[in-house]
């Protein structure tokens, strides 16, 4: 596994000074989703793709941006998904954005999903990954290389309260659940980034992230395999909860194929307990 973090690590390095050039124009092309891309989404994620060749461990990779399984190495053990570039449309308002990446042992389905891991491009460039059975380290890049800072662990309840999908299209029991911790005193954090939303509640010990199912996308807009599973090995491993709207384990969905959509909940116990109260 540690050959796959140290990639993750290359990755990084090599997105982050993408990042910091000028050009965040858009590319002729549209992925897989039929959102327009950047040209910084199509440079990630060749970065990530040229860097995965390299491991020899890595059977076979899927991309957020495009359509199919590619495999690299036929004699390799794992089956890599990423989002090269989760929340781009927020680089040119200079806000933080993500590379997500989840590590399978030889078939894409919620048990096989053996580590996960994502960076944050930030004010200062880190990375969060995990292994199951353990719980998730944080590393920041300094000197040159990353260094480990700590074990994230969650509390029984958190004061942060992130809350995606356009609002207009909430269901009443959805949009009645955040009144609800907002009457609690909870504070609203929420940049349109599903990595820095994350991370955010992850750092500062809990809380409620919520991209539920809406009028207009009745299983959600995340994606189970790039974006959703990585997040919630790492939340169940820090002692959180991920669940979807009708309180399964996220990590107990199996997509129906590599681009399938799901609603999902990360957070603390006591959010989570609050989101089964409204939602049944």
């Amino acid at each position: 596994m540690i050959d796959i973090f140290n990639a993750v690590e290359e990755c990084a390095i090599k997105i982050s000074k993408a990042i910091n050039r000028d050009d965040f124009s858009y590319s002729d092309s549209d992925n897989i989703s039929g959102d327009h891309q950047l040209k910084i989404d199509v440079e990630s994620d060749i970065i990530v793709e040229n860097t995965l060749k390299e491991v020899s461990s890595v059977k076979a990779i899927s991309s957020e941006e495009k359509e199919g399984l590619q495999e690299i190495n036929s004699d390799g053990q794992y089956l890599i998904s990423y989002d090269p570039l989760d929340g781009s449309s927020l680089i040119d308002v200079n806000l933080s954005v993500g590379t997500i990446f989840g590590i399978y042992d030889g078939e894409f389905i919620p048990s096989k999903l053996v580590a996960s891991a994502y960076v944050v491009y930030g004010p200062r460039l880190e990375i969060v990954r995990v292994e199951k059975g353990e719980k998730p380290q944080l590393f920041r890049f300094a000197g040159e290389k990353f260094h480990f800072v700590k074990e994230l662990q969650l509390t029984e309840k958190g004061k942060l309260n992130a809350s995606g999908g356009t609002q207009n299209r909430w269901f009443p029991h959805h949009k009645a659940l955040i009144e609800s911790l907002f009457s609690e005193g909870y504070r609203l954090r929420y940049s349109g980034g599903m990595v820095p939303d994350l991370h955010q509640i992850l750092l500062k010990g809990g809380g409620l992230f919520s991209y539920p199912a809406t009028t207009d996308k009745a299983k959600g807009k995340l994606r189970l395999l790039f974006e959703v599973l990585p997040f919630a090995l790492i939340y169940e491993s820090a002692g959180g909860y991920a669940v979807t709207g009708d309180s399964k384990r996220l990590l107990e969905v199996i997509p129906d194929s590599l681009h399938d959509t799901s609603s999902c909940f990360f957070g603390s116990k006591y959010e989570i307990d609050k989101l089964k109260e409204f939602y049944q």
